[in-house]
Parts: C-alpha cells; sequence; structure tokens
C-alpha cells in the first residue's frame, strides 16, 4: 500500500471467508451488491479466472442500463484474494477508462468473527489517486462492501 497511489478500504465481515468468496465469484451474488443501492447491477461477463472479463451495467431503474465497469481479471487464488484492473478491457485492449484507471485487489482472510475484507485499489499517479478520493471512493467502495457484508451474513 502506497499512500500516495492507493485507496484502501478493511472490514471484518461476520462471515465465513467460502461465503465472501462466493459473494464475489457467483455472478448472481456479485449483482446484488456490485453498485450503491437503489442502483441496480447487470453482469454482462463474469469470468472468475485470471484473464477472464468482469462486464457490468448499471441502472436507475432497472430497464435502462448503461456501462458501469469493463475489466479483466488479472488474480484469482481462490479463499484468498482476486485482482481486477479496467487499464486492459474484457477484450485484452489497452483501455482508457473514465473517469479513473485503477487495479483493485481484494484479499480475505480468517478472523475470529468471520473475515477480514481489504480492498486496496493502485493508480498510477498521486493525480488519481486524489481524483478518485474527490469522486466518491470512501463513500462508494463503503457502501457496496456494507451491501456484501449484508448478503452474506443475512445467509449465516
Amino acid at each position: 500500500m502506497n499512500p500516495d497511489l492507493d485507496l484502501t478500504l478493511e472490514r471484518i465481515i461476520r462471515a465465513p471467508r467460502s461465503a465472501v468468496w462466493s459473494a464475489w465469484t457467483d455472478p448472481a451474488k456479485f449483482a446484488k451488491w456490485w453498485v450503491p443501492a437503489p442502483m441496480v447491477c447487470r453482469v454482462e461477463r463474469f469470468e472468475a479466472r485470471p484473464g477472464g472479463a468482469l462486464v457490468t451495467r448499471m441502472s436507475e431503474d432497472g430497464v435502462d442500463f448503461a456501462p458501469q465497469l469493463d475489466a479483466t481479471f488479472l488474480v484469482v487464488d481462490e479463499l484468498e484474494r482476486i485482482v481486477f484492473t479496467n487499464a486492459i478491457d474484457s477484450a485484452w485492449r489497452p483501455a482508457n477508462p473514465e473517469p479513473i484507471t485503477m487495479a483493485a485487489e481484494i484479499t480475505l482472510a480468517d478472523h475470529a468473527d468471520g473475515t477480514v475484507y481489504r480492498a486496496v485499489v493502485r493508480h498510477a499517479d498521486p493525480a488519481s489517486r486524489k481524483r478518485h478520493a474527490e469522486l466518491g471512493f470512501a463513500d462508494g467502495w463503503g457502501t457496496v462492501t456494507r451491501q456484501l457484508a449484508e448478503l452474506v451474513e443475512a445467509a449465516r
């Protein structure tokens, strides 16, 4: 974690690591928490493997969907770590996504109360990190992490 380039979020989720992993790797579960409610997420492509696609769309009304994320999984270490980037799109083409190019690393670890969930979102330069923070990283990623926790904790 480089504080000049990276943003991070950490939370204890009161559910087993396997449940958190499943919510991250099952497209139907992923769609339930990935965008802040009341927005609706539709998963277009989801291939949880290195080099696999991660493509989502979002909607305010559940009818008209707009592009949300076109990314590629870089690392998928079962029950431990997921890394994806939007610097390379789902067709493996260099991308210039707006508003922020990033690489996100999600790690899961056992905790006495469930799972330590940590997201580190890396940026190429301090200006990109600053812009992502100003666009609401803490609120957006915090909200979807809370939604993820609510989903898996309710299933306990």
